[in-house]
């Protein structure tokens, strides 16, 4: 009889967040293609039209499809509340904080549920975000320290910070996300910027105007590093161009060097990345840097924040600390770039998908 692991993958159905979508697909396909002999790989899924198309479409080869009757929002809430009917037990690894985090027996059931954090913003920024969607957050970790079995976290900065808002003791696991599975500058990349009216030779951030986000700090360091080159910001919320293009003037950069864009598709932002002669990350925040990660990952020399995610994550690969002596320094020469640019893929290499899926494959064996 095989082992099966249940993964919740209803950011595949019904995403909330395009990067928890990315990490919920990508481990859910590495997961598939690292199985031990014996095992297999399964999944529990909210309500929604199409479902068994879309999740077989985004995960070939899962052994089968549980389909709650519910759709995500109401599963959301029903599970916050510990109600969880029809879900039954097994091993169950989710991706994210949604799980069926109820009373079960690992012992003698052989039941145990996992649930992975990515962030901390509801503890770091709640004032930035929806009230209800801190009181989830808040309430669903309240239920992990009750009833998860482990809780995954992608750095050991966020291992010690968590640490401090649970007594979970020894059920805290480090695994790391990486950028997507294949994650490469497109052979059609002059197209895709173009499409994008994206400059090439331009140092990239992402973000919102959000204090939290630190753009105004970034765009400071990258007029107190003295360049003019042009500067791309990614993943800002629809609405909020205006309000990123006052931060780059009220830091000294013109608003005409400023390109705002959305969330993007994974091949558009390695295209980007692709005319970028740098990546400036100035978040301070416990969250997952996954645009960093995405930036080594295609070699492009980095200058982050002081931070522990920023240390641990970059480490070698980039520059880490005062952004705008960094990026001066990494802009100094053309030599400069190029020798960040080396760093950066060779710590870019570190990160992967299915070396993350091989240690839940033996977290779950460990419980």
């Amino acid at each position: 009889m095989s082992a099966v692991l249940r993964v919740v993958l209803d950011q595949v159905v019904s995403p909330t967040d395009a990067d928890l979508a990315m990490a919920s697909r990508e481990l859910a396909r590495a997961l598939v293609a690292s199985a031990p002999s014996g095992c297999e790989v399964a999944a529990i899924v909210p309500s929604g039209a199409d479902v068994a198309g879309t999740v077989e479409g985004a995960v070939p080869g899962l052994a089968s499809l549980a389909r709650m009757p519910l759709a995500r929002r109401e599963l959301a809430a029903s599970w916050q509340l510990g109600v969880a009917p029809g879900v039954g037990g097994g091993m169950i690894h989710s991706p994210t904080l949604l799980a069926p985090l109820v009373k079960h027996d690992r012992v003698h059931d052989h039941d145990q549920t996992v649930v992975t954090l990515w962030d901390l913003d509801a503890w770091e920024r709640p004032g930035e975000l929806h009230r209800a969607a801190v009181t989830w957050h808040k309430a669903m970790l309240k239920r992990a320290v009750k009833h998860a079995d482990a809780v995954v976290v992608p750095t050991h900065a966020a291992a010690s910070r968590l640490a401090e808002l649970g007594a979970f003791g020894d059920r805290i696991r480090v695994i790391s996300g990486a950028a997507p599975a294949g994650f490469r500058v497109p052979t059609d990349e002059v197209g895709r910027r173009r499409a994008l009216t994206v400059p090439d030779g331009c140092v990239v951030m992402s973000g919102s105007s959000a204090p939290s986000a630190g753009l105004a700090a970034g765009f400071a360091a990258i007029a107190a590093a003295g360049t003019d080159l042009p500067v791309v910001v990614l993943d800002a919320p629809e609405g909020d161009e205006p309000a990123v293009l006052d931060l780059a003037a009220a830091a000294g950069v013109a608003q005409q060097r400023v390109h705002v864009r959305g969330a993007l598709e994974d091949a558009d932002r390695a295209a980007v990345l692709g005319a970028a002669v740098a990546l400036v990350a100035p978040s301070e925040l416990t969250a997952f840097p996954w645009r960093v990660v995405e930036a080594l990952a295609v070699g492009v020399p980095v200058v982050a924040a002081e931070s522990e995610s920023h240390r641990e994550v970059v480490l070698d690969g980039g520059v880490v600390g005062d952004i705008a002596p960094g990026l001066a320094e990494v802009l100094g020469s053309t030599a400069a770039v190029e020798r960040y640019a080396v760093l950066a893929g060779d710590r870019g290499r570190a990160f992967s998908w299915l070396g993350a899926a091989e240690r839940v494959w033996q977290l779950h064996a460990d419980l």
